[in-house]
């Protein structure tokens, strides 16, 4: 019997009036307005950088950009809320007003932010704190109906590491989605999508623990969003740098997609979209 007998998985999202299926996994593009995220060839600081960075990860076939302008790498410095939405708002402006079909995450844990990004063109907020770290975050996300990426940390980018201490990893990150899906649709967010959190309080054993048992994040019946690109949990591993880590990631994102993954979060969309494209094609064959 299928394993999706008992679990019917929602695959469909409404981002910006776009009904967008996930039935086939999406590529989400980084687009990382910091001088100091980890990885260094991602980071972009002038708005023609930010088009043109955008326009390459849509022909090469993202339908999602996540923008952030906050570096959630450990240890991060603090930026303000002011630093954090000037920096943010004219890329998001910018990419609107030559992409109008692309469609806009914003990576960030503070609602304010969140909310003049939608404003000014943004589709999905992308919470890296499942609203701990703001607690104007949840309602913020239920008045303004938009998708939201629920994501699993302990702390602040700030603490996080220190805090990365687990009994039963898979089960904490299970209850904490159950308690917060919960309180998310009593508020009347309608189109959740789950994101472990791979590395954000997680040593790379926690990390892999999640990625093994992946799959049966579908008991809670929501998309699953795999944001490992370049992580230390493969860079780590492997005794390279986040630059030398391409090869890596591949080769785990296409186990998050055989493990249940909806959206690949990336730095290199066109390995990622190649990813997917070999996935489906196993898919069909075992349809057969």
């Amino acid at each position: 019997m299928a394993k999706d007998t008992f679990f019917q998985k929602k695959v469909t999202i409404n981002a910006g009036g776009k009904l967008i299926d996930l039935t086939t996994p999406k590529v989400m593009g980084i687009i990382n307005i910091t001088p100091d995220s980890f990885y260094v060839v991602s980071r972009v600081t002038e708005v023609e950088q930010v088009r043109l960075k955008a326009e390459k990860m849509l022909i090469e076939g993202a339908i999602f950009l996540d923008l952030g302008a906050y570096s959630s790498r450990p240890g991060a410095a603090d930026i303000s809320e002011q630093e954090e939405t000037d920096r943010l708002l004219p890329a998001v402006e910018a990419i609107v007003a030559n992409h109008p079909e692309a469609i806009i995450s914003i990576d960030t844990f503070r609602a304010a932010v969140a909310e003049a990004a939608v404003k000014a063109g943004a589709h999905i907020i992308n919470d890296i704190s499942g609203g701990e770290l703001d607690e104007n975050m949840f309602t913020t996300v239920a008045r303004l109906q938009v998708p939201y990426i629920l994501m699993h940390m302990k702390g602040n980018p700030q603490t996080m590491q220190q805090l990365a201490h687990y009994e039963d990893v898979f089960a904490e990150v299970f209850d904490y989605f159950v308690q917060k899906i919960y309180q998310l649709k009593q508020m009347g967010v309608h189109d959740i999508i789950l994101d472990p959190g791979f590395g954000f309080a997680k040593k790379p054993g926690h990390s892999y623990a999640l990625m093994n048992r992946m799959d049966e994040f579908d008991r809670l019946q929501l998309p699953v969003l795999a944001g490992i690109s370049r992580k230390k949990m493969i860079y780590g591993l492997l005794g390279t740098t986040a630059d030398q880590a391409l090869n890596g990631t591949t080769a785990l994102n296409t186990i998050a997609l055989m493990k249940g993954a909806n959206i690949l979060r990336v730095h290199d969309v066109k390995e990622a979209i190649e990813a997917v494209k070999i996935y489906e094609a196993l898919k069909r064959v075992e349809a057969l």
